[in-house]
């Protein structure tokens, strides 16, 4: 009797486990889904594809240098397929396809502001950007002219502003500013930096750095020398301020006030990659500056500030 009482209990018990629990559930199953995509991904023929493939499209990082006749060169940033992401836009159709891989952008080891004081004259030499320079000293009555073109082209530009103008023309300072465009200093009253004394040099930049800021509430980090006259210790003070002294690759020689047509071709023959365009506040340049965008948009380049065309970014 006592044994059938254990025979009934016995199988109560299991009733209650096979009406608790999933019978066909198997603790050692493998549950492919929890374990995500990427398992699956990995076994299929496309995925694998890709990353066998992936190193022909790989470019390495270049770094920043200093070349020894354009002085501090910007590095370039590395390209590495993301091989989840360029799967994801390829699974649909199961096929490779090289115009939907996706990459990641891989830094460089050293960067432009890893090299020693040196000037700088361009962007990369294979960046299909360049940039306008405008050095303000003068010339305040085309400058809304010359706004106004920019902003209706979709163009920002890099403003090298004198400190004793920027004194005299706040409002017009503040509406670059406004617009969006990058404010560089271009010393206070224009002298010839390379003749300086040291702290006359600090003197003149770090001056106009307290106007300038005093009118944006931004610091400037890019010193433009007046007439590009400079020398090493030019170079040195700019940088005990934390700013890095710019240059320029073309000239459009606006301020012998050529034709529009003269300033154009004189571009055309010069412009590049990573080209920096040195111009001013002038009738040449009010006049010709929508000709000169579209000059160098059908050149193949973009336009864009001092800050883009030197950043790494591809």
């Amino acid at each position: 009797m006592r044994s059938y009482r254990k025979y009934v209990n016995l199988c109560v018990f299991l009733l209650i486990l096979a009406t608790a629990f999933q019978v066909d559930y198997n603790p050692f199953t493998i549950n492919l889904a929890a374990m995500g995509s990427q398992v699956i991904n990995q076994k299929d023929a496309l995925y694998q594809e890709i990353q066998e493939k992936k190193e022909l499209y790989s470019v390495k990082p270049q770094d920043a240098y200093i070349d020894r006749v354009w002085k501090k060169t910007a590095g370039r940033n590395g390209l590495e397929v993301n091989i989840e992401k360029s799967y994801e836009k390829m699974k649909e159709t199961g096929i490779f396809d090289e115009s939907k891989l996706v990459f990641d952008q891989i830094s460089p080891e050293v960067s432009l502001m890893d090299l020693d004081g040196s000037p700088i004259y361009r962007g990369h030499p294979e960046k299909d950007m360049v940039a306008f320079f405008i050095n303000v000293s003068w010339g305040e009555e085309h400058i809304p002219e010359m706004l106004r073109i920019l902003k209706e082209n979709q163009v920002k530009a890099t403003f090298f502003i004198e400190g004793k103008w920027a004194q005299q023309n706040s409002e017009i300072v503040k509406m670059i500013d406004e617009q969006g465009h990058v404010i560089g200093n271009h010393a206070y009253n224009h002298p010839d930096m390379a003749r300086l004394s040291n702290q006359a040099m600090i003197d003149q930049i770090s001056q106009t750095n307290q106007i300038l800021t005093a009118i944006t509430g931004k610091k400037a980090k890019w010193f433009a020398p007046p007439s590009g006259s400079y020398n090493d210790q030019v170079v040195y003070s700019a940088e005990d301020l934390n700013m890095e002294t710019i240059l320029w690759t073309v000239d459009t020689i606006d301020w012998k006030n050529p034709s529009v047509s003269v300033m154009i071709n004189r571009v055309k023959d010069k412009i590049h990659p990573g080209a920096t365009i040195l111009m001013h506040p002038t009738p040449a340049t009010a006049n010709g500056l929508e000709q000169l965008i579209q000059l160098v948009r059908e050149s193949g380049y973009r336009l864009g500030t001092i800050d883009m065309l030197l950043s790494e970014e591809r």
